[in-house]
């Protein structure tokens, strides 16, 4: 089978076409500044030139024509026609209570999706686009949505209760749902695999690490907790977001700067993390530069990072009553090895020994601890796309 797989934002969408069998990326690209002067396709075929095509794309709809034009080009494409594409795959941010796993998409389950933008304003209706705008142009193709929430379905009530009236979880379902979700699946079933352990007998601590980051306790194969909450917002300092605080600081900060929430909101999304703390950039590559050229800004950063990150670890081996591996993904988590060194220098009392030489690799599946590290430290390259692929095909294929 030939999945496409899409994840839709509001003025951009992602996709790669995999083939299920082979678990090749075919083609994948990115349709850039949708609704916006300038709007572009970047696409890149396997094996071949990254080009960047500009056109106008007032809608997702413009968007994925163009993606389809590519991927069938006579030229650069991979495909003779769309017949070949066997069934599409949509990244869905927010499920909810309603899925606890990847669901075939239909008139009700798009409802359900709907219903659930309230608790993601930013992320279900740019996804709902995506679905739509696939819908028009391939009608007969199956298509499965994936949530991003749906992994975290097996938290148990202790974990994702909040300490406010019952009544809110009752009527607006106000709880802990989490996120990454599918990365977090695939990273901490790749764990298993180079334990080589059941999955349903190892407990790990996945930490998915970039511009936005969540750590995940699986016990056994089932999230039993995790550091985002009712939005991304909660858990850890992020690239521009801020992670726990004192639900006081609020109004506090409201009163002094004469700000509205929605205002405060703003700051707290896309004003703090390591952008506020820095006072100069949330990317971590900028970051990690000026650590090295030891300045003080970088470095306070990056030890607040470090530190964040580190609690969560703890109190995730307390929930689980252990942990046998603890895994490091995504942009940040794979490919700077001073902030594993930083983190794993807390982690002492689980018997944590990194291996130099290992840990400044990057790019493969690998443990980076030595062999006596009573806890096994790991980097584990994500692929959301293919742990999607892989769920579109156990559905449709």
């Amino acid at each position: 089978m030939k999945v496409l797989v899409i994840n839709c934002g509001s003025s951009s969408l992602k996709f790669q076409l995999i083939d299920s069998v082979t678990e090749d990326v075919l083609a994948k690209g990115l349709c850039e500044r949708i609704a916006i002067d300038g709007s572009r396709l970047v696409y890149q075929p396997k094996g071949g030139e990254k080009t960047k095509t500009e056109s106008p794309m007032p809608t997702h709809t413009e968007a994925i024509a163009m993606v389809l034009n590519a991927l069938t080009d006579p030229q650069r494409g991979v495909i003779k026609d769309m017949s070949e594409i066997d069934a599409v795959g949509h990244r869905i941010v927010h499920g909810g209570e309603s899925f606890s796993e990847a669901t075939v998409l239909n008139d009700e389950v798009i409802k359900a999706i709907e219903a659930c933008s309230d608790l993601a304003p930013l992320h279900n209706p740019a996804n709902l686009i995506g679905i739509n705008a696939c819908k028009a142009l391939m009608p007969n193709t199956p298509m499965v949505a994936v949530f991003d929430t749906a992994f975290h379905q097996t938290m148990p009530e202790e974990a994702y209760l909040y300490g406010l009236p019952k009544e809110y979880y009752e009527k607006y379902k106000v709880r802990r749902y989490g996120f990454h979700g599918t990365s977090h699946s695939y990273v901490s079933k790749k764990a298993a695999q180079l334990l080589n352990k059941p999955y349903d007998q190892v407990k790990t601590i996945v930490c998915h690490l970039g511009n936005g980051a969540s750590c995940c306790a699986v016990k056994y194969g089932k999230s039993v907790d995790t550091s985002m909450g009712l939005t991304p917002l909660e858990g850890l300092i992020m690239g521009t977001r801020s992670g726990d605080i004192d639900p006081a600081i609020i109004e506090f900060i409201a009163k002094k700067e004469g700000l509205s929430l929605g205002e405060i909101m703003d700051i707290l999304n896309k004003k703090s993390g390591v952008l506020g703390i820095s006072g100069y950039t949330s990317d971590f590559m900028d970051l990690e530069r000026d650590s090295l050229a030891k300045k003080p800004e970088a470095l306070l950063t990056m030890k607040v990072f470090a530190y964040r990150v580190a609690k969560y670890i703890g109190a995730y081996a307390a929930a689980m009553n252990g942990v046998d591996a603890i895994a490091f993904t995504a942009g940040l988590g794979e490919n700077n090895k001073y902030v594993r060194e930083d983190i794993c220098a807390y982690l002492g009392y689980l018997g944590v020994k990194l291996d130099p030489e290992l840990n400044a690799k990057r790019g493969e599946d690998l443990i980076v601890s030595t062999p006596d590290s009573r806890t096994a430290i790991m980097v584990i390259p994500t692929n959301e796309e293919l742990a999607i692929a892989r769920e579109t095909v156990a559905l449709v294929g």
